[in-house]
Protein backbone atom coordinates (compact mmCIF):
# COMPACT_ATOMS: atom_id res chain seq x y z
CA UNK A 1 0.00 0.00 0.00
CA UNK A 2 1.65 3.53 -1.05
CA UNK A 3 2.17 6.08 1.48
CA UNK A 4 -0.10 8.26 0.18
CA UNK A 5 -2.94 5.62 0.66
CA UNK A 6 -1.86 5.68 3.82
CA UNK A 7 -2.30 9.22 5.05
CA UNK A 8 -5.57 9.10 3.51
CA UNK A 9 -6.87 5.88 5.05
CA UNK A 10 -5.18 7.27 8.17
CA UNK A 11 -7.42 10.52 8.69
CA UNK A 12 -10.71 7.68 8.22
CA UNK A 13 -8.81 5.57 11.13
CA UNK A 14 -7.99 8.25 13.00
CA UNK A 15 -11.41 9.30 13.52
CA UNK A 16 -12.64 5.79 14.11
CA UNK A 17 -9.70 5.46 16.87
CA UNK A 18 -10.69 8.12 18.84
CA UNK A 19 -13.99 7.41 19.03
CA UNK A 20 -13.03 3.85 20.26
CA UNK A 21 -10.78 4.99 22.83
CA UNK A 22 -13.35 7.75 23.63
CA UNK A 23 -10.80 10.63 23.93
CA UNK A 24 -11.91 14.20 22.78
CA UNK A 25 -9.32 15.89 19.55
CA UNK A 26 -9.62 18.66 17.61
CA UNK A 27 -9.76 17.61 14.06
CA UNK A 28 -5.97 18.15 13.14
CA UNK A 29 -4.95 15.90 16.27
CA UNK A 30 -7.27 12.91 14.87
CA UNK A 31 -6.26 13.45 11.32
CA UNK A 32 -2.31 13.47 12.87
CA UNK A 33 -3.20 10.29 15.13
CA UNK A 34 -4.50 8.80 12.09
CA UNK A 35 -2.40 9.37 9.74
CA UNK A 36 0.83 8.24 11.83
CA UNK A 37 -1.06 4.75 13.19
CA UNK A 38 -2.09 4.01 9.23
CA UNK A 39 1.84 4.49 8.85
CA UNK A 40 2.80 2.14 11.71
CA UNK A 41 0.20 0.02 11.46
CA UNK A 42 0.74 -0.48 7.77
CA UNK A 43 4.27 -0.69 7.22
CA UNK A 44 4.16 -3.75 10.42
CA UNK A 45 0.88 -5.20 8.65
CA UNK A 46 2.23 -5.06 5.37
CA UNK A 47 2.31 -9.09 5.12
CA UNK A 48 -1.29 -9.15 6.09
CA UNK A 49 -2.21 -7.01 3.66
CA UNK A 50 -0.89 -9.18 0.55
CA UNK A 51 -2.76 -12.28 2.18
CA UNK A 52 -6.37 -10.73 3.15
CA UNK A 53 -6.09 -8.08 0.65
CA UNK A 54 -7.24 -4.67 1.30
CA UNK A 55 -9.58 -4.78 4.58
CA UNK A 56 -6.48 -5.78 6.61
CA UNK A 57 -4.61 -2.62 5.57
CA UNK A 58 -7.50 -0.50 6.88
CA UNK A 59 -8.05 -3.07 10.62
CA UNK A 60 -3.93 -1.83 10.58
CA UNK A 61 -4.31 1.29 10.27
CA UNK A 62 -7.12 1.29 12.91
CA UNK A 63 -4.45 -1.10 15.05
CA UNK A 64 -1.73 1.62 14.28
CA UNK A 65 -4.00 4.67 14.99
CA UNK A 66 -4.86 2.99 18.79
CA UNK A 67 -1.40 2.31 19.77
CA UNK A 68 -0.94 5.86 19.08
CA UNK A 69 -3.61 7.07 20.93
CA UNK A 70 -2.39 5.06 23.79
CA UNK A 71 0.79 6.03 23.62
CA UNK A 72 -0.26 9.44 23.94
CA UNK A 73 -1.96 9.13 26.69
CA UNK A 74 0.15 7.04 28.72
CA UNK A 75 3.28 9.90 28.00
CA UNK A 76 1.16 12.74 27.51
CA UNK A 77 -1.30 12.40 30.30
CA UNK A 78 -5.23 13.41 30.31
Amino acid sequence: MSVIALIIIGAAAGFLATRLMRIEADIPTTMLIGIVGALIGGLILRTLTTIMGGLAGFVGAVLGALLVIWLWQRYRGR
